[in-house]
């Protein structure tokens, strides 16, 4: 009796079971097909679920970048400091998920 990934949610399974005891995907009743199916959806999600952090990386970034530039604010008031910790936070956050966009694309083969 060996463990197996199953396709579905990926947990540690049997390989004799007949479903998976954690998402309940029928293990016996699937095809090679579906097996492959589930894969290649599961690993869409997280590259849409990455690609979705990245938007809001951005969006973070431009905005404290803008509400520094435009916000009156000069340097050491709480506003200005505030800004420049979103952009920074934005802007690591940004590079991050592009990182693990180029590892998953890499590993995925």
């Amino acid at each position: 009796m060996a463990l197996i990934d199953c396709p579905s949610c990926n947990k540690k399974i049997s390989d004799k079971t007949t479903s998976c005891q954690h998402c309940g995907f029928a293990m016996s009743e699937a095809s090679s097909e579906d097996v492959l199916r589930k894969q290649q959806l599961n690993k869409f999600k997280k590259r849409h679920s990455i690609q979705n952090q990245s938007m809001l990386a951005m969006l973070l970034f431009v905005a404290g970048f803008g509400f520094m530039y435009w916000g009156g604010a000069g340097k050491g008031d709480l506003q200005y400091n505030l800004a420049m910790l979103a952009t920074l936070v934005g802007f690591i956050w940004y590079i991050v998920n592009r990182v693990r966009l180029l590892i998953l694309k890499r590993f995925s083969s």
